[in-house]
Parts: C-alpha cells; sequence; structure tokens
C-alpha cells in the first residue's frame, strides 16, 4: 500500500493537482488537512471517476480533513473520541478524521496551530494533543497511522533557523512533550529515515526557493504497522509552482 498526506490549503482550489499526484505516484491512500470546504463543497466526481472512494468533514472555510481511497474505506469516525472544541460556546472542529483502508486505520489529523505561546489557542493545541494521545492508546495493537499536519517541530532539525523560532509556537518545549509522548507510547515517526527535509515553506520571502522551511507533517504509526513501512518520500515538486500549497506531500510504502 502507498499511504500519503497533504495539507493541500483548499481541496477546491488544487483538485487538478490532488488527481494529478494520485496518478503520478500511483497513490492508494492520501489522508488530506486544510480541504476549507463542507462536503457537498468539494469536486470529488474526477477523484471518484478514477477508482476512488472520499470522506470529508468541514464546516467552513477553515479546517477541513478528508481521507480519499481505492482499497477501502470503512468505518469513517469523524473526530476522535474525546476531543475538544473551540470557540465560545466550544464547538469540535473538523480536524480529524479516521477510515480503515485496506486493513489500516488512517487518521487525517490536522493539528491546532496554537498561533502564540501565551495565547489560549496555544492552551487547545496541548490539550487537543493529550485528548488524541489518551485515544490513540486504545490503537497500539492494531495497524493504524496518525498522519497529517502536526504544526509541531519535534527537533531543532525541523527548523530552518531555530533562534528564529524560539518565541514562537512548534518548537516551545511542551509541544515537543506532547510529541514525544506519543513515541514514548509506542508509535513511531516512520519518515524521518527515509525522508529528511522539510514539508512546509511559507509564501513569505521565497521561502520555498531559498528552502527556508520546517518539518511539520508526519506519519506516526503504531507498532504492527511501523514493522510494515519499506520507505518514504516528501514529494518536493508539489511545492514548486504557480497555484502549490505551501505544504509538501509526505508519501509512505507499506508492505502487504
Amino acid at each position: 500500500m502507498r499511504l500519503a498526506t497533504w495539507n493541500v490549503n483548499s481541496l477546491r482550489s488544487r483538485i487538478d493537482r490532488v488527481e494529478a499526484f494520485l496518478q503520478r505516484h500511483d497513490v492508494d491512500v492520501l489522508a488530506l488537512q486544510e480541504t476549507k470546504a463542507r462536503e457537498e463543497q468539494l469536486p470529488l466526481m474526477g477523484l471518484q471517476a478514477m477508482g476512488y472512494e472520499v470522506a470529508a468533514a468541514g464546516t467552513n472555510q477553515w479546517n477541513g480533513v478528508a481521507v480519499i481511497s481505492r482499497v477501502g474505506l470503512d468505518e469513517v469516525e469523524v473526530g476522535f473520541p474525546g476531543q475538544p472544541g473551540w470557540g465560545e460556546p466550544a464547538e469540535t472542529e473538523a480536524r480529524a478524521l479516521g477510515a480503515t483502508c485496506g486493513g489500516v486505520r488512517v487518521w487525517s489529523l490536522y493539528v491546532p496551530n496554537g498561533r502564540k505561546p501565551d495565547d489560549p489557542h496555544y492552551v487547545y493545541k496541548l490539550d487537543w494533543l493529550a485528548r488524541l494521545r489518551e485515544a490513540a492508546g486504545a490503537w497500539l495493537d492494531t495497524p493504524t497511522a496518525l498522519v497529517g499536519d502536526w504544526n509541531i517541530c519535534p527537533t531543532d532539525d525541523d527548523v530552518f533557523d531555530p533562534a528564529q523560532f524560539a518565541r514562537s509556537t512548534h518548537v516551545t518545549p511542551p509541544e515537543r512533550v506532547a510529541f514525544q509522548a506519543f513515541l514514548d507510547d509506542g508509535y513511531a515517526e516512520v519518515t524521518r529515515e527515509h525522508a529528511p527535509g522539510y514539508t512546509y515553506w511559507d509564501y513569505y520571502r521565497q521561502r520555498f526557493e531559498r528552502d527556508r522551511g520546517l518539518k511539520i507533517d508526519f506519519v506516526v504509526a503504531s507498532p504492527p504497522l511501523a514493522g510494515q513501512v519499506t520507505g518514504a518520500f516528501i514529494d518536493r515538486e508539489e511545492r514548486a509552482g504557480t497555484g502549490a500549497s505551501d505544504h509538501a506531500p509526505v508519501v509512505v510504502d507499506l508492505a502487504d
């Protein structure tokens, strides 16, 4: 199975790129983040004509997650157990969607950004991750992939200039501890060994052309799934050119 994750930054704006990406890399399952639309607004006919099923969750022009699969799409679940809400009154955002695809439980995750370390959204981010960890503890013994935009740089190597981000989110000790907690529980981040490099480059000041990026998109696998990984790569070419998302897709190959 070939599994990919991509923060597409609007599926409606980049559906042509998504369809071409699936064909070019022969992808079986693609998890998307920041689809930025309700399900009925998404242009899915082309994907369906290619033999893919689609499960999506979205409420407005913000957030939104989806799973696209040609190897089955079963037990679709919007939101993980205990997922916290945001806002007044607090509502569950479209940031997590799970589906079983070819025997693998795939969770497309768009972790809250956090905004600033002194912002209430940062507290929400840490709570969101803690609740996800609680839920994920029950999935350790089954083939499970927690994939998507984690909005965390686990190490200084994942930041083009750690000093520049010293007072920003994504690199604070509590965020890194929250990410490491999944690994301490037994999950493995399976892309780093095979796919070095960044996955996100801001549109600001030609950061992609200067390779001033962040590594924030990951595939975190349960032990039964981690043992099936045979390779991975970052498709940097998808970040290039006019109309690109600010994230590149991350692709992982799994043995049968």
